[in-house]
């Protein structure tokens, strides 16, 4: 996984391709101040780097399915004696493990 620094790194250099920038503030277009470069660059970066720390639990929430079909599963599993939803959870923890 990459660092913070890395991630501004990466955005830095992908913000100076495609500078300049602009922002319209009262009716008026001027280019980003080195300051605003500056906040866009952590900004990207920190929303970059938040997601690909929490790209595991998203993976997962997507991966469990909803609740009503967990809830089917069990009700399911608790009829015919079989663990289909406990081996579901199973797998998608092994498919995404939690970072240590």
């Amino acid at each position: 996984m990459a660092t913070l620094e890395e991630i501004k790194l990466e955005v830095a250099a992908e913000v100076e391709a495609v500078k300049p920038l602009f922002k319209q503030m009262n009716g008026v277009r001027s280019e980003f101040t080195e300051l605003d470069y500056e906040n866009h660059i952590n900004n990207i970066a920190q929303v970059k780097f938040d997601n690909q720390q929490n790209a595991w639990l998203v993976a997962r929430v997507e991966s469990y399915g909803s609740v009503q079909d967990q809830l089917d599963m069990m009700y399911w599993d608790s009829v015919n004696g079989t663990t289909v939803w406990a081996d579901h959870i199973a797998k998608v923890k092994s498919d995404n493990p939690k970072p240590a």
